[in-house]
Parts: C-alpha cells; structure tokens; sequence
C-alpha cells in the first residue's frame, strides 16, 4: 500500500518529516518497504512550451522544435516523439540535467542540428511504465494549460510527495485504504482525523427499481448494493485524480475506472462497474456457477467455472462477473457506454481467497475481500463513487440504493482489567493512560474501578479477545517505553531424549567417516516419492501443491540426495559424498495422515581421498560405502547386523547392493545405483544407503565400554611360527587372546613367510603381543609365564612350532 503524505494532509494533520513518520509507522504499525519522492535524484527538470516543430531534414522520424522554457532565449531541441505538437506544455529536461537512472543530459548534436535538451516521456523521468496513461506509454506526456514554462514539473505530476510504501500484515487490512491508515496515525500521534462524507444529489428522474432487479443468496454476499449513473461522458480524469492513482502505483485510464480505483485505495472498498445496457434482462443476480458456465474476463480469457465454488454476478444470459476478482468482457464499460451500474459488496472471503487462487486473478480488490473491509462504510463509498462519477462524467444518478442484501456490522465488546495489562506488558500504567489509548483509538471505554469494557467498531475487525487489547496498548504506549527486564522464572536444566542422543551421535559419527550433511525437501514429486521404498506404502499428496516438483511427501531420502548429487556434478563437483537424516512418510490406503519414521541415508560418487604425492587416489566403491555402513552400526552398539544379497531394489543395481537385517528384521539397504537411474540425474556411477533410524533406536544394544589409557609402560614379545598352510590367522589370533593372560592388551601379525626354509605344506606366522597393566609395572616373570603357556595352547592346537 503506497500512501501519499499528501493525501493523508486532507485526513489528519502531520507536519512530520516523512521518513521519521515511515520509521514511527515501523515500530509501532506495520513494516514500511521504504520512503521516497519520485523526484529524488532528478535535476534541472521543467515545463516546457513547445513554440514549433519541423521536420529534421536528415531524418523521416525527428522534429526540430523550438522550447520556450522561461528564459530570454527559446531553445531548440530534437525530438522524436511520435505524438509531438506544436503549442503544447511538455516534460523539458535542460542541459545539465539529470533524468531517471541518473542520466546526464548534455547539449549535443543530433545529425548535425544542436539539441539543446530533451522533451521528456514521463518512463524518462522515473515513471514506472505500469502507472503511465496508455495514449502516452509510447509518447511524450502533455502538461496542463495552466503549468507556467520554465517553473519545476515536480508539483504538477504530484513528484514532490513523499511515498510511504507499506507492507501491510493480513492481521492489518484496515491499513489498505488512506482513511485506515489515516485513523492508525492520528491514534499515534493523538491527533483529530477529518473525513469528508459524500453529499448525495439524485438528478435522474427514474427510480433506480425501476431500471434494475438484484438479488442475492446472503452466505454468498453478506452485503449488495447497486447505484445507477445515467447519461455519463467517458473522458480522462483530472489531473489532481490521475496524480493520486500513479503514486498509489495504479495507472490512470478513464473517469470510471479511476473513480472506482480512487474509492478503493480511500475506503478500502472495491467496486465494479457494469455497462448497464449489456445486463440481460436488467437483472444481476449473486449466485454460485452452474455445471459447465463459463466466462470471458476483461482479460479476454475464457475461464471455466467451478460448478458450486466460484461466486458469479449472473445476468439472464449467464455469468457477468466473477465477484470479487474479476468483471466479464460482456458487461465491461466501453467508449460506448452510456449508463453505469455500479457494485458495492461484501463477499464470502474464503470463496474469493479459492477463485483468485485457481483462476490466478489475485488482484487489489481480491486481497480486500480476502483479508476483510470494513462493512459500515460500503454504502457510504458507493455513495461517494457515484457522485464523484456523476461529477466526472457529467451524469446523473438514479433515485435508490438498490440493496440484494445489506449486513449491519456488530460492534465487538471486550473486557480487560488494568493488572492484567500491567502484568502482560510490565508497566504500570494507570487507569486514564489506558483509557486514553483506547479512545485515541476510537474504541468507546467504560471503566469500573480498575476493569474496561471497550466496544471496538467494525473499522477495527481484526480485535475480538483481551490480547488484540494489550497489543494496542502496547503499540500505542510505545514498544520503546516497555521494560526491558526479563520475566522471572524457575531454571530447569534441559537434557535430550535418548532419541534425540543417538540421532545426533549418528550425524557426529557420519561427520567423522568424511560425509557431508544435507537437508532436502520433505516433499517431491510422485515418481521421486515412490523409487528406493524400504515397506510398502500408499503416497500422501497434497491438496494444493506450490509447484508440480513437490506434490508429494517424500517415502526415502535417497532421491533428495541424488538431487544434491547431480546440482553438485552439474557444477564441476566430481567428488561428492553426503549423509541426510530426517523423516519419511508412510501411509495406509486407509489412513489420513502418514506415519512418520525416522530414516538416515548417505550417496557418495567420485573419489572418496584425493591422490598425494605418494599415496594414490581411493575411488569410491561398494565396500567404502559398506564399511561406513558398518561403522556406524558398530559404533551405535549394533554389532549382529547381517548383510545379505538384495535384487529386489529396482532402482539398485542388482549384483551390488546388499540388504541388512538386524536378527530377521530388515532396517536398510547398501549398494550401488542403478546405471539407468544414474543417466536419468546425469551423475556418474554412484553408491547410497539408506537405514531405518528409527528400528536401530529401537534395537537392543551392546554397550562399548571404555577404559583409561594405562600410565604404565608396555611389554612386548614376538614370535615367529610354522603351522600347516590350512591353519587360518583368525584362529591363531582368538587362540592368543583366549590364553595370553590378563594382562595381554594387542596381538598384530607383522609377517607372512612361504619359501625355501619352509616345508612345503608350511607357512610362517609372525606376530607382536603387547602386555600391559592398568595398576603396576610389569615384571618380565610376569609375562613370560602367560607367553610360554600360550605358545604350549597353540602347539597343543595347531602343532605350531616356534621358529
């Protein structure tokens, strides 16, 4: 909502600056996008009358004029404008000057004859192209008569007004219209406002009964009144109107469209007007759309109706309008149009919300119905757009309102006590401060002792409950005067859940085995949901997507992380490994909500360590990815996951990837993508996992216990021995372990030898035992007596001989 300072003059007087009043409605309103004038940054800009024009003589399209710009001497300027006249006031840029962008305007030549400026367009100065009257979006613009040459543009086009550009909240609708925001700023500043209320002057002799019916099915249309304007000149509208319009950002077009516009952006009321000749039958009726009825909108666009959703105006012909959105090209006001039938309404806002979003037709009235208006003054801005038309078009109005249906606002009573605004807000204020807030606000105050009962009118709709009432103590008072003091309470240490330990042990864990974290959307599109799916499940889509890639809630996080694989490598990322732990969405075809369960899944491609100068690269593979798996299964304390050979994955390539059970239960799978797949995201061979984070909580656990390193020093034995070529290491070593003694902390086999000093069906094992104490030193009695017991084990075992 852009909102003149200019125009808030007629309503409340603010002799403030503009921007510290832009920084007061900021702190204590609503956000303000920014403050501007439209002349900032311009220079040496003037009226200019243009004395005559001839053709260049080296150019089919350019005229050389003659400018009288309020100095002695006229000067020439080359113009190419096509709508260029002799004998008009015009946009003059002299030399020196500086227009839109910060364009420097220099005397120079132009085919060999001087310019001694530029007439100007009004886009040239700064003028948004969506704001600029379409006989001049391709022209110059003409000034008024009265505009005196040489004297600043700035207050004739209305640039010299400061521009407030709101960012009005849902909660806030009554801030879009100048009156609302009028009403806001004199309660600020406790200041009178002054509203204007139409005089209304019925010159038509005909009865506006007996010109038009209308009816109306009041859940549709609470409010539905229709005012006739006869014999009415379309024309362009004044210059102060056109002003009011382009610095609201709305383009000026004709006096009825511009009257309308106008009492939209002052009351907050939108409007329609109907070319009363084109109604069928002279009968409007507000209704839902039938089975099949369709509509062309001003935009020239056939639109199909929603049979029971859409409100539509309907004539005896079919629908006329789309109420609240969008008027139909049928009915539209031409040049032809004589007689006006002019549509003031409250609509069923969620109905309105659901048209405007299906059609796509969100527009300044739609918003306002969307959001709510205020319900007392729609007669009144009927009346007054009526009578500005009839004034601008030289018409006259028919006799009566004709009224379908016509709602009398309620106003909202609420109750609140003085200590329970002091307690909210920690002041103290007192009984007369609060009571003036209210009334500065217009609210009607009764007070008993220490308790209000405040009647809010309807202007103020977004107010039903004792809260709404501190805030707008709050607001008022000032969020700067509030106590800065923290309210007290008692401090309870917070803890995680054992959930919430092992999911983010599982990110640290993932995190130390090189991979990084990734977010996805929780939503997709319906193939994505469906691939890599651990159970089967029935897809949860949503009713109103925002766009077509994410329809649906999400089954895996696989396909997220294939999205972030192939951003990376589309971006020269070859080496990419990536974990992501979040939720997945599984349904029964008979549930309304999903299950949520917990999953965690990683994707790696490329190079898992880059090549050195002495160490090769390690490319990354089924077994990288497998030992992350099991590293992380290990180091969350489940140490019987069994992987078994999976090939019911279609999206997985079927000799390599492996399913893994936790006793019978299936909680993930690893492997290798599918090539297909892989060519469909353009990405290069690629490994993932995926595991049921929630089952592995869920899971019985082996604790890994953790003893302290020994501050005393070790002892060490090696020792080298012949076995039979069938005796495997991992017997040897369990054999070491089993009777190595307690204090045996290590065993590491360091050689393997088969050759000439060896039998043939022998082989040499050689290993280091390390011995250490957690209490004492170690005594070399001590150790030799568990190292020749063991050695008597393994000969007794093994027939292993020590060599």
């Amino acid at each position: 909502m852009k909102v003149s300072t200019k125009w808030l003059q007629d309503y409340v007087d603010l002799k403030i600056d503009p921007a510290q009043l832009a920084e007061k409605i900021e702190r204590t309103a609503v956000e303000v996008d920014e403050e501007y004038r439209l002349a900032d940054g311009l220079k040496k800009i003037v009226v200019g009358y243009v004395q005559s024009k001839k053709p260049h003589p080296d150019s089919d399209h350019l005229n050389i004029c003659q400018v009288d710009v309020g100095q002695e001497k006229s000067l020439q300027i080359i113009c190419g404008a096509p709508n260029l006249e002799a004998d008009r006031k015009v946009i003059v840029a002299l030399p020196g000057s500086r227009i839109a962008d910060n364009v420097k305007i220099k005397r120079s030549k132009m085919r060999g004859e001087v310019s001694e400026g530029m007439i100007c367009s009004l886009q040239e100065i700064g003028f948004a192209e969506s704001v600029v009257p379409k006989e001049f979006a391709n022209g110059i613009y003409f000034l008024p008569n009265n505009a005196q040459p040489g004297d600043s543009v700035y207050s004739y086009l209305g640039m010299d007004e400061a521009i407030i550009d709101l960012d009005v909240t849902p909660n806030r609708a009554d801030m879009l219209s100048m009156r609302g925001t009028a009403t806001e700023l004199a309660a600020i500043y406790d200041k009178p406002v002054h509203f204007s209320h139409p005089q209304v002057t019925e010159t038509a002799a005909e009865k506006t009964s007996d010109l038009l019916q209308v009816t109306a099915d009041s859940t549709l249309a609470p409010t539905y009144l229709i005012r006739i304007i006869k014999n009415v000149t379309l024309k362009a509208s004044p210059l102060w109107l056109q002003k009011r319009l382009w610095n609201a950002g709305v383009r000026p077009i004709n006096n009825v469209v511009d009257v309308t516009n106008y009492i939209l952006l002052d009351y907050g009321q939108p409007l329609h007007s109907f070319d009363y000749d084109q109604i069928a039958g002279k009968h409007l009726n507000v209704r839902l759309a039938h089975d099949g009825e369709t509509l062309q909108t001003l935009d020239e666009q056939e639109r199909q109706l929603r049979p029971g959703k859409d409100i539509v105006i309907a004539d005896q012909q079919g629908a006329a309008a789309l109420a609240g959105t969008m008027g139909g090209l049928r009915t539209a006001v031409s040049d032809q149009t004589t007689t006006i039938a002019l549509e003031a309404a409250v609509f069923d806002a969620t109905r309105i919300r659901q048209t405007a979003r299906r059609h796509k037709l969100h527009s300044e009235a739609s918003t306002r119905f969307e959001r709510g208006i205020n319900q007392k003054t729609v007669a009144e801005a009927l009346d007054a757009a009526a009578m500005l038309i009839a004034e601008l078009g030289d018409g006259q109005l028919t006799k009566g309102i004709l009224k379908a249906a016509l709602a009398e606002p309620q106003d909202v009573t609420v109750k609140i006590s003085l200590d329970k605004i002091n307690q909210v807000l920690g002041t103290n204020l007192s009984v007369a401060s609060v009571k003036d807030i209210f009334q500065r606000l217009g609210f009607q105050v009764t007070v008993a002792a220490t308790d209000f009962t405040v009647v809010i009118p309807p202007s103020r709709w977004d107010i039903s409950i004792p809260a709404d009432l501190i805030e707008e103590v709050a607001r008022i008072y000032g969020y700067d005067n509030l106590p800065a003091t923290l309210p007290t309470s008692v401090l309870t240490p917070g803890h995680y859940t054992y959930q919430q330990r092992v999911i983010r042990q599982t990110r640290q864990l993932l995190e130390s085995a090189g991979l990084d974290q990734a977010i996805s959307y929780g939503l997709t599109n319906n193939k994505k949901a469906q691939r890599f799916m651990m159970e089967p499940s029935a897809v949860t889509e949503l009713s109103f997507p925002m766009s077509s890639d994410r329809t649906t809630a999400r089954m895996n996080l696989i396909s997220g992380l294939l999205d972030d694989v192939a951003y990376n490598v589309a971006r020269k990322v070859e080496n990419v490994a990536l974990y992501e732990e979040g939720r997945v969405f599984y349904r029964q075809a008979d549930q309304v909500r999903p299950r949520e369960v917990e999953h965690v899944a990683g994707a790696l491609t490329g190079e898992f360590t880059p090549s050195t100068w002495h160490e090769p690269s390690n490319g990354i593979d089924f077994f990288t990815t497998k030992g992350i798996v099991e590293f992380l299964l290990k180091s969350l304390g489940i140490s019987q996951a069994c992987f078994v050979r999976g090939d019911s994955h279609e999206e997985m390539h079927p000799g390599r990837t492996a399913d893994i059970y936790l006793g019978e239960q299936f909680i993930g799978f690893v492997g290798e993508v599918h090539p297909a797949v892989c060519q469909e995201y353009r990405i290069k061979r690629t490994y993932v996992f995926e595991l049921d984070l929630q089952q592995i909580i869920e899971a019985p656990k082996q604790a890994e216990l953790y003893h302290p390193i020994s501050k005393y020093p070790a002892i060490t034995r090696d020792v080298a021995l012949a076995v039979d070529q069938t005796i495997e290491n991992a017997a040897i070593i369990n054999c070491f372990y089993d009777h190595g003694g307690k204090y045996l902390r290590s065993v590491q086999l360091f050689d393997v030898y088969q050759g000439k000093k060896m039998a043939a069906n022998k082989k040499s094992l050689a290993y280091k035992l390390t011995y250490q104490a957690q209490d004492a030193t170690l005594a070399d009695e001590q150790v030799n007596q568990d190292f020749e017991r063991v050695l008597g084990r393994l000969e007794a075992e093994f027939g292993a001989v020590v060599r």
